[in-house]
């Protein structure tokens, strides 16, 4: 059984990327050879491979990755309304569609779904619904007929909780074939956090990381922060097109010094920082916040998380209210700061329950678990 995972970018940076791109570095390992197509933007391309365990064909970028995985990255023209224009994605899946006896494409992604209506593959298809397109109406007007074919065609639809499965509008016609398997991680590193609370001194720590984008709901956050003892800290990771409204904000509303912008965090700084933290929150306000990976990731190191409950999105299924944190309605600054302070309070416990449902549902091997069967059932 060969497998080929389908769609999205390189270089790794979102969440639907870093799922592809860890199932095909260990479903190898688990006796499933599989390998990756994806594009990227011509200034991504190195001028020469400098990883050691990439090469250069003709035809893409090829890593090798260390359990047996490949990754091909073929050129894409432009990136227009978050998705990739490559013709050489059709003309590889043309060539070698053949060549994979299940094709799991990653959804939304157009060039994707165009690939393989147009490459005549006649084997099973596993469709990875992420999430609906919700902020690209005139993408989705055009896309439609395609995305109704992909839904057709596909043998089984995977999400990622039984929320947005169940909630879906796309979704209500094909629940039959419908399953979810949560997103799964490896964790956090172990990482030393006292460094940042001597640079940051405070009786609690908050943490939030993601995006300056509207539907992150971080004007509600700052907000909230006013609300909160002076003694705390609220730092919010990121970087984006907010960055000076947010800051703004935060000088209107007297909370400097009390709310830290530290800029974008780099993976490599992310474990201390999540080390430094008595809290940490999600407060996004929209849909597009479907699953939200960086809850595992606190929930990894045993961080209790406060999150919104957005209706549709799974992102409160994610954190379970009063075993790994606690969920808030979304835009409401007082009860977010209500919520955290009782996160704090609680701390010990949520962490715990935190860290065993990370370890019950979210890890990477009970996704690879998860994901195997489905390919075995077909």
């Amino acid at each position: 059984m060969r497998v080929l995972q389908l769609g999205k970018f390189y270089p790794i940076r979102g969440g639907v990327e870093k799922v592809m791109w860890d199932l095909t570095a260990h479903l190898p390992a688990a006796g499933v050879p599989c390998d990756m197509l994806c594009a990227m933007l011509p200034e991504d391309v190195p001028d020469k491979p400098h990883e050691s365990y990439a090469r250069s064909t003709p035809e893409a970028l090829v890593l090798e990755l260390p359990g047996g995985g490949r990754v091909f990255c073929v050129k894409a023209w432009a990136k227009k309304a978050a998705t990739m224009l490559s013709p050489a994605m059709v003309r590889w899946l043309q060539r070698h569609a053949g060549e994979y006896d299940i094709i799991h494409i990653h959804h939304p992604d157009p060039m994707a779904a165009l690939s393989l209506r147009l490459s005549g593959y006649k084997g099973k298809v596993v469709l990875h619904w992420h999430s609906d397109i919700l902020s690209q109406k005139l993408l989705l007007a055009l896309y439609r007929p395609l995305q109704s074919w992909l839904l057709g065609r596909a043998d089984r639809i995977v999400g990622t909780t039984p929320v947005y499965v169940r909630e879906s509008p796309w979704l209500q016609d094909y629940q039959k074939k419908c399953t979810f398997v949560p997103i799964g991680i490896t964790g956090m590193p172990k990482a030393d956090g006292t460094a940042l609370r001597k640079r940051y001194p405070c009786e609690v720590m908050v943490l939030s990381v993601g995006r300056l984008v509207p539907y992150k709901g971080y004007r509600y956050l700052v907000e909230a922060a006013a609300l909160l003892p002076d003694d705390w800290k609220v730092v919010i990771g990121g970087s984006g097109p907010l960055q000076e409204e947010l800051q703004g904000q935060i000088t209107s509303l007297g909370l400097e010094g009390k709310v830290i912008m530290p800029g974008y965090l780099a993976d490599n700084q992310l474990p201390a920082w999540f080390a430094a933290c008595d809290v940490f929150v999600l407060g996004s306000i929209m849909k597009t916040e479907a699953f939200g990976i960086v809850q595992i990731e606190a929930m990894s190191c045993g961080k209790p998380v406060v999150t919104t409950r957005i209706p549709g999105s799974g992102t409160s299924w994610v954190n379970a209210e009063g075993e790994s944190g606690l969920t808030v309605a979304p835009e409401d600054a007082p009860a977010l700061a209500a919520a955290l302070q009782e996160a704090a309070a609680r701390r010990e416990q949520l962490g715990e329950g935190a860290r065993n449902r990370f370890l019950r549902l979210f890890t990477t091997e009970k996704m690879i678990e998860k994901i195997k069967e489905i390919y075995e059932e077909l």
